[in-house]
């Protein structure tokens, strides 16, 4: 059969306890999910109430953007703000006006809370609307969270416009034609969403977003995450099932994408087929890139861990793991760098900052972060993603030689 049945709940890891860590982190910035913002909204700009830190941090994730006119700045808090000394909230209005005056074509500005914002207790959400009142209706102002103190990395799922795009062409082959995509190309042109109005998420780290959605009467299609040629057929067949689309006519629509996918994956096999594989939580893509490397390429999860574990939307990912696998969520570093060397995995995936102590010490490793942001989804990026993880095994056994 081409879709793969629904997986039953009660077996893989789906019942297994999870090992909470509450310790020293090494994590995500939730910044850096403006860089993917910023490439899908062209009208908007992204104001980052934060440190100097919080600007080279930008520019640093950023790259080349930083030497065009690019669509995001940092509102520096320095010291005397820290301090009390200063009306943090006059500053911030004048740095708006000033900049509003100066970019005209500016259609929606987000206001992005940091870690030092947090400290100071800014409240952001109530500058947003006070500043809303002088702007609208030429400027919306809206406000997010991107601080490492309230959340890791969270809530900003773009995609590449390739991948939504290649997606949204199959599920409208399907058959289903009102479908769109959050976030909105354009930051106005927001779907209408409401009782009828049914979702996939297409990242794993989407709670706050999927729960507004469900607040407005949406409902959510639980699938897991379209990563590899079973995940996305799987992701795709929730919402054929859900709009009655016929089986021969869903069959037929996703072979050839299935099919393309499979080939692209034998390259990577022989690199990666029991293989195992550590973990470490960096972005709460863990789970369902655990799956597919086991399901789709044969490697052995030994341990995976997130930071935040949603068991509903992880339901159909952790009945895909194998039993012995361990779940964690949360982080206590020493803790788990000691499982790691205990365990001694052929391939860790982890934060930059673990990723050189761990290469000193013989680990192979790989950044957590390109996997968040390269094109990863879908059946066309399937052989791609399973490369991601093939590359640091094949350098290995070079260097080795």
């Amino acid at each position: 059969m081409i879709a793969a049945a629904p997986p039953v709940l009660d077996q893989g890891c789906g019942s297994a306890p999870v090992l909470r860590e509450r310790g020293q982190r090494e994590v995500f910035c939730g910044l850096t999910g403006i860089v993917w913002l910023h490439r899908k909204m062209p009208d908007a700009f992204f104001l980052v109430v934060g440190s100097r830190t919080c600007a080279h941090l930008l520019q640093s994730a950023a790259g080349v953007m930083i030497f065009a006119e690019p669509r995001f700045a940092t509102a520096i808090i320095e010291e005397r703000d820290l301090a009390g000394l200063a009306d943090a909230n006059e500053e911030l209005d004048r740095v708006v006006r000033r900049l509003l005056a100066r970019r005209p074509e500016i259609r929606t500005l987000f206001l992005v809370g940091s870690c030092p914002s947090e400290v100071i207790k800014l409240d952001l959400s109530r500058a947003a609307q006070r500043l809303a009142g002088a702007f609208l209706p030429d400027v919306r102002i809206v406000n997010y969270s991107g601080s490492g103190i309230e959340t890791t990395f969270t809530q900003v799922g773009a995609l590449p416009d390739i991948v939504e795009d290649q997606l949204l062409r199959l599920v409208r082959d399907l058959g289903i034609s009102n479908v769109a995509c959050l976030p909105a190309r354009q930051s106005r042109d927001l779907p209408p969403v409401g009782p009828n109005t049914r979702f996939l998420l297409a990242q794993p780290f989407l709670g706050d977003t999927a729960q507004a959605l469900e607040d407005r009467g949406a409902v959510h299609l639980s699938a897991p995450f379209p990563f590899g040629a079973e995940g996305t057929t799987d992701w795709l067949h929730a919402a054929a099932r859900a709009f009655g689309i016929d089986e021969m006519h869903f069959r037929a629509t996703v072979a050839p994408g299935r099919e393309r996918a499979k080939r692209a994956l034998e390259h990577s096999r022989a690199q990666l087929e029991g293989k195992r594989i550590f973990f470490l939580p960096d972005s709460q893509l863990e789970l369902p890139l655990a799956r597919f490397l086991h399901r789709e390429l044969g490697m052995m999860p030994v341990e995976v861990g997130t930071p935040y574990l949603h068991r509903a939307h992880m339901a159909a990912e952790l009945a895909q793991l194998p039993a012995t696998t361990v779940i964690s969520e949360g982080q206590d570093v020493d803790r788990q760098l000691d499982r790691v060397r205990a365990s001694k995995p052929d391939i860790t995936v982890c934060g930059l900052g673990l990723a050189n102590p761990l290469e000193a010490e013989g680990f192979t490793t790989k950044w957590a972060i390109e996997l968040v942001f390269s094109p990863i989804h879908g059946f066309d990026q399937a052989g791609d993603l399973a490369e991601l993880f093939a590359r640091p095994i094949r350098r290995r056994d070079v260097l080795r030689v």
